[in-house]
């Protein structure tokens, strides 16, 4: 069996390396894209089993829009996304699951930084 594959989409190139360190460790083939648009090439060259999503990129909410766009499309929108950000500390936002699904259509969200064992954790309900 080959191994999974997660898409990082993230602008912060500290956070894809340590990231990518702790998913490789795991044997998980881990893709990279740092906007929204390269984000969407790699997916459909690739369609990853997962993708790490951040929110503010570019633009402060292009995580939303990414996200909303893939659940949009039949072709995407079976991918589970796990939302990375630092949103709440910088904006007082805070994610509500079922409630705030209409915009944002997340699988699952958790607040940067999180500690590798909570990320391996979250990663792995998702992908059984």
């Amino acid at each position: 069996m080959s191994a999974k594959k997660i898409l990082i989409v993230d602008d912060d190139p500290d956070y894809i390396m340590a990231t990518k360190m702790v998913l490789e460790g795991e044997g998980y083939q881990v893709l990279e894209a740092s906007e929204p648009q390269s984000a969407m090439e790699l997916i459909k060259q690739n369609k990853p089993d997962l993708i790490l999503l951040d929110v503010m990129m570019v633009n402060e909410t292009d995580g939303f829009h990414l996200a909303k766009a893939l659940k949009d499309d039949a072709q995407t929108a079976d991918i589970p996304i796990l939302m990375m950000t630092a949103i709440g500390k910088k904006r007082d936002f805070v994610y509500e699951g079922e409630k705030d699904k209409e915009y944002l259509p997340v699988d699952d969200y958790l607040e940067k930084p999180t500690p590798p064992e909570v990320l391996k954790e979250r990663i792995g309900k998702l992908l059984t």
